[in-house]
Protein backbone atom coordinates (compact mmCIF):
# COMPACT_ATOMS: atom_id res chain seq x y z
CA UNK A 1 0.00 0.00 0.00
CA UNK A 2 1.14 3.29 -0.68
CA UNK A 3 -0.08 6.32 0.42
CA UNK A 4 0.55 10.52 -0.18
CA UNK A 5 0.51 13.16 3.00
CA UNK A 6 -0.91 16.00 1.87
CA UNK A 7 -0.87 19.22 3.94
CA UNK A 8 0.35 23.01 4.18
CA UNK A 9 1.49 25.03 6.89
CA UNK A 10 1.89 23.64 9.86
CA UNK A 11 0.72 25.96 12.85
CA UNK A 12 1.80 24.80 16.27
CA UNK A 13 3.66 22.04 18.08
CA UNK A 14 0.62 20.25 18.41
CA UNK A 15 0.69 19.62 15.12
CA UNK A 16 3.82 18.68 14.62
CA UNK A 17 2.49 15.97 17.21
CA UNK A 18 -0.55 15.02 15.07
CA UNK A 19 1.91 14.31 12.17
CA UNK A 20 5.35 12.45 14.26
CA UNK A 21 1.86 10.15 15.22
CA UNK A 22 0.60 10.02 11.29
CA UNK A 23 4.32 8.57 10.70
CA UNK A 24 4.98 6.70 13.20
CA UNK A 25 1.64 4.53 12.47
CA UNK A 26 2.19 3.88 8.81
CA UNK A 27 5.94 2.76 9.51
CA UNK A 28 4.52 0.53 11.81
CA UNK A 29 1.68 -0.33 9.54
CA UNK A 30 4.62 -1.11 6.79
CA UNK A 31 3.05 1.59 4.52
CA UNK A 32 4.79 3.02 1.89
CA UNK A 33 4.87 6.66 2.54
CA UNK A 34 5.20 9.70 -0.44
CA UNK A 35 4.75 13.16 1.12
CA UNK A 36 3.88 16.15 -1.31
CA UNK A 37 7.21 18.29 -1.85
CA UNK A 38 6.67 21.59 -0.15
CA UNK A 39 5.15 19.48 3.39
CA UNK A 40 8.51 17.54 3.37
CA UNK A 41 10.38 21.08 3.21
CA UNK A 42 7.79 22.59 6.33
CA UNK A 43 8.35 19.08 8.18
CA UNK A 44 12.08 19.15 8.13
CA UNK A 45 11.74 22.87 9.08
CA UNK A 46 10.02 21.55 12.03
CA UNK A 47 12.81 18.84 12.91
CA UNK A 48 10.83 15.86 11.96
CA UNK A 49 13.29 13.83 9.88
CA UNK A 50 11.52 12.87 6.33
CA UNK A 51 14.85 12.65 4.19
CA UNK A 52 13.99 9.26 3.51
CA UNK A 53 10.50 9.77 2.19
CA UNK A 54 10.54 10.09 -1.58
CA UNK A 55 8.16 13.50 -2.60
CA UNK A 56 5.15 13.95 -5.35
CA UNK A 57 4.69 17.77 -5.72
CA UNK A 58 2.81 17.95 -9.23
CA UNK A 59 -0.24 16.47 -10.45
CA UNK A 60 1.71 14.47 -13.06
CA UNK A 61 3.97 12.81 -10.28
CA UNK A 62 0.95 11.59 -8.65
CA UNK A 63 -0.68 10.54 -11.51
CA UNK A 64 2.64 8.36 -12.44
CA UNK A 65 3.46 7.44 -8.91
CA UNK A 66 -0.42 6.81 -8.39
CA UNK A 67 -0.34 6.28 -4.50
CA UNK A 68 -3.44 4.23 -3.13
CA UNK A 69 -5.17 6.91 -1.10
CA UNK A 70 -4.55 10.85 -0.79
CA UNK A 71 -4.43 11.75 3.27
CA UNK A 72 -4.57 15.10 3.85
CA UNK A 73 -3.53 17.17 7.10
CA UNK A 74 -5.48 19.85 7.99
CA UNK A 75 -9.07 21.26 6.97
CA UNK A 76 -11.53 21.49 4.24
CA UNK A 77 -9.68 23.94 3.19
CA UNK A 78 -6.68 21.20 2.57
CA UNK A 79 -9.15 18.98 1.03
CA UNK A 80 -9.84 21.37 -1.96
CA UNK A 81 -6.53 22.01 -2.65
CA UNK A 82 -5.53 18.54 -2.55
CA UNK A 83 -8.55 18.20 -5.45
CA UNK A 84 -6.72 20.12 -7.75
CA UNK A 85 -3.58 17.75 -7.47
CA UNK A 86 -5.87 14.68 -7.92
CA UNK A 87 -7.43 15.46 -9.82
CA UNK A 88 -9.31 12.90 -12.52
CA UNK A 89 -6.80 9.83 -11.43
CA UNK A 90 -9.50 8.31 -9.01
CA UNK A 91 -6.94 8.61 -6.03
CA UNK A 92 -9.46 8.37 -3.12
CA UNK A 93 -8.78 10.84 -0.39
CA UNK A 94 -8.84 10.92 3.27
CA UNK A 95 -8.80 14.12 5.53
CA UNK A 96 -7.56 14.35 9.13
CA UNK A 97 -8.82 16.96 10.53
CA UNK A 98 -6.45 19.67 12.25
CA UNK A 99 -9.04 22.41 11.48
CA UNK A 100 -12.09 23.56 13.48
CA UNK A 101 -15.89 22.29 11.77
CA UNK A 102 -14.24 20.27 9.05
CA UNK A 103 -17.27 18.42 6.90
CA UNK A 104 -15.11 17.13 4.49
CA UNK A 105 -11.91 16.22 6.97
CA UNK A 106 -14.42 14.20 8.84
CA UNK A 107 -11.66 12.09 11.15
CA UNK A 108 -10.84 13.50 13.92
CA UNK A 109 -6.63 13.87 15.07
CA UNK A 110 -6.96 11.62 18.18
CA UNK A 111 -8.09 8.81 16.17
CA UNK A 112 -4.87 8.84 13.68
CA UNK A 113 -3.92 5.54 14.73
CA UNK A 114 -7.31 4.00 14.61
CA UNK A 115 -7.46 5.71 11.19
CA UNK A 116 -4.45 3.89 9.66
CA UNK A 117 -5.30 0.67 10.82
CA UNK A 118 -9.27 0.92 9.26
CA UNK A 119 -7.21 1.44 6.40
CA UNK A 120 -5.05 -1.10 6.75
CA UNK A 121 -7.63 -3.80 7.26
CA UNK A 122 -9.71 -2.53 4.51
CA UNK A 123 -12.21 -1.09 6.22
CA UNK A 124 -13.51 1.08 4.72
CA UNK A 125 -16.11 2.24 1.54
CA UNK A 126 -15.04 4.33 -0.97
CA UNK A 127 -17.50 7.30 -2.20
CA UNK A 128 -17.78 9.52 -4.81
CA UNK A 129 -18.65 13.33 -5.37
CA UNK A 130 -19.49 15.20 -8.14
CA UNK A 131 -17.86 18.36 -9.24
CA UNK A 132 -18.73 21.80 -10.98
CA UNK A 133 -17.23 22.29 -14.37
CA UNK A 134 -16.81 25.84 -15.77
CA UNK A 135 -16.52 27.61 -19.03
CA UNK A 136 -16.03 30.93 -20.32
CA UNK A 137 -15.97 32.71 -23.47
CA UNK A 138 -12.76 34.51 -21.78
CA UNK A 139 -10.59 31.93 -19.89
CA UNK A 140 -10.72 32.00 -16.43
CA UNK A 141 -9.16 28.99 -14.28
CA UNK A 142 -7.92 27.28 -17.26
CA UNK A 143 -5.28 24.60 -15.10
CA UNK A 144 -8.21 23.28 -12.85
CA UNK A 145 -12.14 24.66 -13.98
CA UNK A 146 -13.42 22.18 -11.78
CA UNK A 147 -14.87 22.76 -7.92
CA UNK A 148 -15.88 20.32 -5.43
CA UNK A 149 -17.90 22.59 -3.29
CA UNK A 150 -18.86 25.64 -5.32
CA UNK A 151 -18.78 28.64 -7.58
CA UNK A 152 -19.09 32.21 -6.21
CA UNK A 153 -19.44 35.55 -8.23
CA UNK A 154 -19.11 38.64 -5.92
CA UNK A 155 -18.87 42.28 -5.80
CA UNK A 156 -16.00 43.76 -5.89
CA UNK A 157 -14.03 46.94 -4.47
CA UNK A 158 -17.72 48.71 -3.73
CA UNK A 159 -20.52 48.51 -0.97
CA UNK A 160 -23.42 48.64 -4.57
CA UNK A 161 -24.97 45.60 -4.98
CA UNK A 162 -24.17 44.35 -8.39
CA UNK A 163 -27.10 42.67 -10.91
CA UNK A 164 -26.77 38.68 -11.91
CA UNK A 165 -28.91 37.38 -15.18
CA UNK A 166 -28.86 33.78 -14.65
CA UNK A 167 -30.03 31.31 -17.16
CA UNK A 168 -30.82 27.96 -17.07
CA UNK A 169 -30.39 25.80 -20.31
CA UNK A 170 -30.61 29.49 -21.97
CA UNK A 171 -34.11 30.44 -20.27
CA UNK A 172 -33.61 33.13 -18.02
CA UNK A 173 -34.67 32.15 -14.37
CA UNK A 174 -34.20 35.26 -12.73
CA UNK A 175 -32.30 38.50 -12.64
CA UNK A 176 -30.57 38.93 -8.95
CA UNK A 177 -29.83 42.29 -7.39
CA UNK A 178 -27.70 41.14 -4.57
CA UNK A 179 -24.27 41.39 -3.39
CA UNK A 180 -23.20 37.71 -5.40
CA UNK A 181 -24.49 34.37 -5.88
CA UNK A 182 -23.50 30.69 -4.75
CA UNK A 183 -23.62 27.91 -7.17
CA UNK A 184 -22.59 25.02 -4.96
CA UNK A 185 -22.67 21.04 -5.77
CA UNK A 186 -24.46 18.63 -2.81
CA UNK A 187 -20.76 18.40 -1.39
CA UNK A 188 -20.20 22.40 -1.21
CA UNK A 189 -23.96 22.72 0.52
CA UNK A 190 -22.28 22.59 3.97
CA UNK A 191 -20.06 25.76 3.24
CA UNK A 192 -20.47 28.80 1.69
CA UNK A 193 -24.05 28.07 0.88
CA UNK A 194 -25.00 27.34 4.16
CA UNK A 195 -24.03 30.03 5.75
CA UNK A 196 -25.97 32.18 3.15
CA UNK A 197 -29.26 30.17 3.88
CA UNK A 198 -28.69 27.76 1.52
CA UNK A 199 -30.00 23.63 2.72
CA UNK A 200 -27.92 20.69 3.52
CA UNK A 201 -28.16 18.23 0.81
CA UNK A 202 -26.95 14.99 0.82
CA UNK A 203 -23.71 14.27 -1.19
CA UNK A 204 -24.65 11.77 -3.12
CA UNK A 205 -27.86 13.76 -4.22
CA UNK A 206 -27.91 14.68 -8.02
CA UNK A 207 -28.11 18.36 -8.20
CA UNK A 208 -27.03 21.55 -8.43
CA UNK A 209 -27.79 24.53 -5.45
CA UNK A 210 -28.58 28.03 -6.43
CA UNK A 211 -28.01 30.04 -3.27
CA UNK A 212 -28.30 34.34 -3.99
CA UNK A 213 -26.23 36.12 -1.45
CA UNK A 214 -27.61 38.88 0.60
CA UNK A 215 -30.44 39.24 -1.93
CA UNK A 216 -31.97 42.59 -2.26
CA UNK A 217 -35.88 41.22 -3.24
CA UNK A 218 -37.11 39.26 0.00
CA UNK A 219 -38.99 36.60 -2.28
CA UNK A 220 -35.93 35.56 -3.33
CA UNK A 221 -34.97 32.00 -2.20
CA UNK A 222 -32.26 29.03 -3.10
CA UNK A 223 -33.35 26.91 -5.78
CA UNK A 224 -32.33 23.02 -6.02
CA UNK A 225 -31.98 21.92 -9.44
CA UNK A 226 -31.20 18.65 -11.15
CA UNK A 227 -27.91 18.51 -12.14
CA UNK A 228 -28.01 18.00 -16.12
CA UNK A 229 -28.99 21.39 -16.54
CA UNK A 230 -26.61 23.91 -17.59
CA UNK A 231 -26.32 27.33 -15.79
CA UNK A 232 -25.43 30.57 -17.39
CA UNK A 233 -23.67 33.90 -15.98
CA UNK A 234 -24.11 37.51 -16.76
CA UNK A 235 -23.04 40.36 -14.17
CA UNK A 236 -23.46 43.72 -14.32
CA UNK A 237 -22.78 46.34 -11.91
CA UNK A 238 -21.19 50.22 -10.89
CA UNK A 239 -17.46 48.76 -11.36
CA UNK A 240 -15.79 47.24 -14.35
CA UNK A 241 -15.00 44.09 -12.57
CA UNK A 242 -16.14 41.67 -10.21
CA UNK A 243 -14.47 38.67 -7.80
CA UNK A 244 -15.52 34.87 -9.13
CA UNK A 245 -14.38 32.12 -7.59
CA UNK A 246 -13.85 27.90 -7.30
CA UNK A 247 -13.03 26.94 -4.54
CA UNK A 248 -10.36 28.18 -2.74
CA UNK A 249 -9.04 29.94 -6.14
CA UNK A 250 -10.40 33.36 -7.26
CA UNK A 251 -9.84 35.39 -10.61
CA UNK A 252 -11.67 38.72 -11.68
CA UNK A 253 -13.87 39.01 -13.90
CA UNK A 254 -15.84 41.79 -16.14
CA UNK A 255 -19.50 42.11 -17.76
CA UNK A 256 -17.91 40.64 -20.66
CA UNK A 257 -17.73 37.31 -19.18
CA UNK A 258 -20.57 34.60 -19.96
CA UNK A 259 -20.03 31.90 -17.66
CA UNK A 260 -21.19 28.34 -18.28
CA UNK A 261 -20.95 25.90 -15.16
CA UNK A 262 -22.27 22.41 -15.56
CA UNK A 263 -21.44 19.07 -13.92
CA UNK A 264 -18.04 17.91 -14.79
CA UNK A 265 -17.58 15.02 -16.01
CA UNK A 266 -15.51 13.15 -13.82
CA UNK A 267 -15.50 12.90 -9.86
CA UNK A 268 -13.39 12.71 -6.33
CA UNK A 269 -13.63 9.91 -4.56
CA UNK A 270 -13.57 9.99 -0.58
CA UNK A 271 -12.39 7.31 1.93
CA UNK A 272 -15.21 6.65 4.17
CA UNK A 273 -13.79 5.05 7.12
CA UNK A 274 -15.86 2.26 9.23
CA UNK A 275 -18.46 3.52 11.58
CA UNK A 276 -18.47 6.61 9.84
CA UNK A 277 -21.35 8.24 7.16
CA UNK A 278 -22.91 11.79 6.46
CA UNK A 279 -25.60 11.48 8.79
CA UNK A 280 -23.09 10.92 11.41
CA UNK A 281 -21.01 14.24 10.13
CA UNK A 282 -23.37 16.47 9.68
CA UNK A 283 -25.16 15.09 13.49
CA UNK A 284 -21.44 16.20 15.38
CA UNK A 285 -20.54 19.18 13.63
CA UNK A 286 -23.67 20.78 13.75
CA UNK A 287 -24.84 19.23 17.27
CA UNK A 288 -27.65 17.67 16.35
CA UNK A 289 -29.55 16.11 18.98
CA UNK A 290 -27.71 18.29 21.56
CA UNK A 291 -29.89 19.42 24.71
CA UNK A 292 -27.70 22.68 25.04
CA UNK A 293 -30.50 24.27 27.34
CA UNK A 294 -28.77 22.99 30.64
Amino acid sequence: MKILIYGHKIKDEDEVLYFRQLLEALTESGIDQFIFGPLKTELSHRGINVDHVSELSTYEEIKNEHPDFVLTMGGDGTILHAVTMVRDTGIPILGINLGRLGFLASVEKKIIRRAIQYLFKKEYTIVSRSLLGLSSNIPVFEDFPFALNDFTLNKRDTSSMITIHMFIDNVLLNSYWADGIIISTPTGSTGYSLSCGGPIIFPDSKTLIITPVAPHNLNVRPIVIPDFHKISLKVEGRTDSFMSTLDSRYETITKDHRIEITKGHFRINFVQLKGHSFMKTISEKLLWGIDKRN
